[in-house]
This record gives structure tokens, sequence and C-alpha cells, in this order.
């Protein structure tokens, strides 16, 4: 159980439901509660497939399936992350214009990748390490359905404090988005170093 609890609570604290919040200001913004529902469920459902494909196959994913290093997904993961916190920095909001489609297509807009990604894909492979099969699809089924139903509650919090001073909620969430914007760079850049360091240790060890 103790295993289980690990692996639930990383991938969760990885997701992040409340930064992801910041991110899909947009979306939060457009969409009526029940299409947004509809939304982050179907994005939810996406990502449980990917992550619990990822604890089942382990690191064959990479090495055998895909023929690619780890790192690799690392260092593009990483160059994304960047992209996202420096439009962010500069543009605000604004940013995540792209999500901005008919609600049915940005479903996997917001799966991938601000919920699927080099962190939460390493937190899937190390759960099916720790626990077996259905224990580890079981800890990822828990740890999304938790970012999902956090996201739901939040949009409906959104809701009722915007209709009462949306100025405020708006200017709160504008800055709130640049100053995560700096964590988030911050944390793409040490996954950009991450995945060269891997990726030189990798090439070195073939060269001996």
């Amino acid at each position: 159980m103790t295993d289980f609890l690990r692996s639930a609570t990383l991938l969760f604290m990885l997701l992040n439901p409340f930064l992801l919040v910041v991110y899909l200001i947009d979306v939060f913004d457009k969409l009526e509660p029940a299409t947004f529902r509809a939304v982050i469920i179907r994005a939810g459902v996406i990502s449980i497939g990917v992550f619990s494909a990822a604890a089942l196959l382990g690191d064959m994913l990479f090495k055998d399936l895909m023929q690619a290093q780890f790192a690799s997904f690392q260092l593009f993961g990483g160059v994304v992350f960047l992209i996202i916190g420096l439009r962010f920095v500069f543009e605000g909001n604004s940013a995540i214009k792209g999500l901005r489609g008919e609600s049915r297509y940005i479903a996997g807009s917001i799966a991938m990748p601000l919920m699927i990604g080099p962190g939460t894909i390493s937190a899937s492979i190390l759960a099916g390490k720790r626990l077996s099969q259905p224990a580890a699809v079981g800890a990822i089924t828990t740890a999304v359905l938790a970012c999902v139903g956090i996201m739901i509650l939040l949009k409906y919090m959104h809701d009722y404090v915007r209709s009462r001073n949306a100025e405020l909620v708006q200017r709160y969430l504008d800055i709130a988005g640049r100053v995560t914007a700096l964590v988030v760079g911050t944390f793409a850049i040490e996954m950009i170093m991450r995945g060269l360091a891997a990726w030189a240790a990798a090439i070195a060890g073939n060269q001996v």
C-alpha cells in the first residue's frame, strides 16, 4: 500500500491541477461547466491510457519500440515547456490561444503536452517497476481522476468568483501565470540539462 500511495502521489504532484488551471484559464473562460467537464474527463482518459501503457511497457517503450533514448524525450519535453514558459512570460495567458479551437478537439491538446510529459511518463514507468501491473494502473487512474476532479471543482469555483469580481480574478490569474512561467521555464531548463547529461553518458558508455 505504501508503494501504491507513493506512486499515485508522485504522479498527482507532477500533474499539479492547480498549475494546470493557470495554463487552461482561457478554456475556463470559454467553456460552459458541462462542456469543460466532458473535455477534461476526455483528456484524463487519454492520459490514463498513455500512462498505463508506459507503466506496462517500461523502458522497453523507448529502447525496443521507439529505438530511442529516454534522454531524447527529456530534451524534447524540456524544449516544449521552455517555449510555453517563454510565451507566458511575454504574453501572459494569451499564450495558450492554441487551445481556443472547438471544444471537441482540445482534449488532446490538454492531454499533450500539459498532462502527458517527460515527468509524468517517468513517474508512470516508475510505478510499473514498483507495483504489479494491476496496482500500477490503479495508482495511475487514482492520480489522474483526483487531478480531473479538482480541476472540475476549480472550474465551478472560478465561475462563481468571476461573476462577482471578474477584473480582480483576471488580474490575479495573469500575474500568477507569469510567475508560474518562471518556475516552468526553470524546470524546462533542468529537463534539458538532465537529458543532455543522460545522452552524453549513454554515448560515453557506448564508446567504452
